[in-house]
C-alpha cells in the first residue's frame, strides 16, 4: 500500500525540480514584498535595501547600497544567462537559419515597436515620455512558465515560437538599454572593458574550454562598464557572446555554464530582484497613476500593443510568404501568445528603474507593470486554454 505522505513528498520534489517552480517562487516573492511594504516593517525594509556595503579607496569604488548590488550586480548574471541563451539559439536553435529566425524576429520587432508607440501616444511631450521602453519588454521566464502550464493543450511548436520571440525581445531590450538609457559615457573605462573583451575573444580562439575562466576577465569588464556610464548588466551579455559553443551532441562550455547558473538565476536572483523591486508602499496618489498617462501608456502598451504588434507582424510574414505560423497552430494561438508576451515584469521593472529619477514615477511604473503583466498572463492563458480548434501533437 502506498504511503500518502511519501507520494505527496515526491510530488512536491518533482514540482520543485520543474520549470514551473521558478515562476511560482517569483510570484510568491512579489506577494511577500507587497505585503511587507504595506506593513509596519515597511521602513525597516526600505532602510535595509538602502544600506551600503562593499569596498572603496582612492582608486577603486565598489561600495553601493544593497539595491544597486542586486540591480547592477546580481542581475548581470541574469543577463549573462540571457546572452548564453541568445548565442545558443543563434548557433544551433530557432535562430540558427534565416527561415527559422525570420518570423520570431519580425514578431519581436513588431511586439516592441507598437507598444512603444502606444506609450508615446499617451506620454509624448510629458515628463514621463522617457519611459517608452518599459512596455517593449517580455519576461521570458514568466511567459514560458505560463505556457508550460498548458502542457499538451497547445502545440510544442508554439512554445518554441514564444521562446524564440522572447529571446529576440530580450536582445532588443538589451540594445534599448545600452543605446537609450545611458546618460554619460566615460571613454577610458570603455577602452579598458574593450581590452577585457579582446582577452576573452583570444581565449575563445585559443580553444579555452573551461567556462569559469571566462568569468575572471568578465568581472573586470563588469567593473569598467559599470563606471563607463553604460548599464553594467550589458557586461553579462558581452561575456556570454565569447563562450565557445557548437551544434553537436557534445556539451559545449557555453552549455555547461548555462546549466550551472540556470537554477541560481531562476530560483535566487530573479526572485530576489522581484522582492527588492516590488516593495511598493501603496498610496492614493500612486493608485491614481494607474489611469494617468504613465500608467495608461504601460498598460495599453503591454495589454494591446504586444498582441497587436505580434499579430500584425505574423500576418505580414504569412501574406508575403516569408514565413509561416508555428506547426499545428492558428491565429487564435498567435493572439494568446501575444498576450503572454505582454507579461513584462522583470525587464519592464528594470527599465522603469532606469527611466525615471522621481521615486513616485518609478513606483507608479512598477505598479502598472505588475497589474498589466498579471492581466496579460491570465488573458493569454485563458485564450490558449479555450482554443480547441487545432489538434496538437498526436499522443
Amino acid at each position: 500500500m502506498n504511503n500518502p505522505m511519501r507520494i505527496n513528498l515526491n510530488a512536491f520534489k518533482n514540482f520543485v525540480r520543474s520549470s514551473n517552480f521558478g515562476g511560482f517562487l517569483l510570484f510568491l516573492c512579489v506577494i511577500l514584498s507587497l505585503l511587507l511594504a504595506n506593513s509596519p516593517v515597511a521602513d525597516s525594509l526600505h532602510h535595509f535595501f538602502a544600506k551600503e556595503i562593499g569596498f572603496e579607496n582612492a582608486n577603486i569604488h565598489l561600495r553601493y547600497d544593497i539595491s544597486t548590488w542586486i540591480n547592477d550586480g546580481l542581475m548581470t548574471i541574469f543577463f549573462l544567462m540571457v546572452g548564453l541563451e541568445i548565442k545558443r539559439e543563434i548557433v544551433e536553435g530557432e535562430l540558427s537559419s534565416p527561415r527559422k529566425a525570420l518570423v520570431p524576429i519580425i514578431c519581436a520587432v513588431g511586439g516592441a515597436i507598437i507598444p512603444a508607440l502606444f506609450y508615446l501616444g499617451f506620454n509624448a511631450g510629458t515628463e514621463t515620455q522617457h519611459g517608452w521602453g518599459i512596455s517593449m519588454a517580455t519576461d521570458i521566464a514568466f511567459a514560458l512558465a505560463v505556457i508550460s502550464l498548458l502542457d499538451k493543450r497547445v502545440p510544442s511548436s508554439l512554445k518554441i515560437f514564444l521562446a524564440a520571440l522572447a529571446i529576440v525581445d530580450d536582445l532588443i531590450a538589451i540594445l534599448v538599454i545600452a543605446l537609450f538609457y545611458t546618460d554619460e559615457i566615460h571613454a577610458m573605462n570603455l577602452l579598458y572593458a574593450g581590452i577585457g573583451m579582446l582577452i576573452l575573444i583570444a581565449m575563445n580562439r585559443s580553444n579555452v574550454k573551461n567556462p569559469w575562466l571566462y568569468l575572471i576577465p568578465g568581472v573586470f569588464i563588469w567593473y569598467f562598464i559599470h563606471h563607463s556610464g553604460i548599464h553594467a548588466t550589458i557586461a553579462g551579455v558581452l561575456v556570454a557572446m565569447t563562450l565557445p559553443t557548437n551544434d553537436t551532441e557534445i556539451e559545449s562550455p557555453l552549455e555547461k555554464l548555462e546549466h550551472a547558473i540556470a537554477k541560481p538565476v531562476n530560483f535566487l536572483i530573479i526572485p530576489l530582484f522581484a522582492f527588492a523591486n516590488t516593495n511598493i508602499t501603496l498610496e492614493k496618489e500612486m493608485l491614481g497613476g494607474l489611469v494617468a498617462p504613465l500608467g495608461m501608456g504601460i498598460s495599453v502598451g503591454l495589454l494591446l500593443g504586444k498582441p497587436i504588434g505580434i499579430l500584425l507582424a505574423s500576418f505580414i510574414c504569412t501574406k508575403l510568404k516569408i514565413g509561416e505560423l508555428p506547426q499545428n497552430s492558428n491565429w487564435f494561438h498567435i493572439v494568446g501568445v501575444g498576450f503572454l508576451a505582454g507579461i513584462g515584469f522583470t525587464m519592464s521593472i528594470f527599465i522603469s528603474i532606469l527611466s525615471f529619477n522621481d521615486p513616485l514615477h518609478i513606483s507608479e511604473a512598477k505598479l502598472s507593470v505588475l497589474a498589466s503583466s498579471m492581466i496579460a498572463g491570465i488573458v493569454g492563458y485563458t485564450l490558449l486554454r479555450m482554443n480547441k480548434s487545432v489538434k496538437t501533437e498526436q499522443a
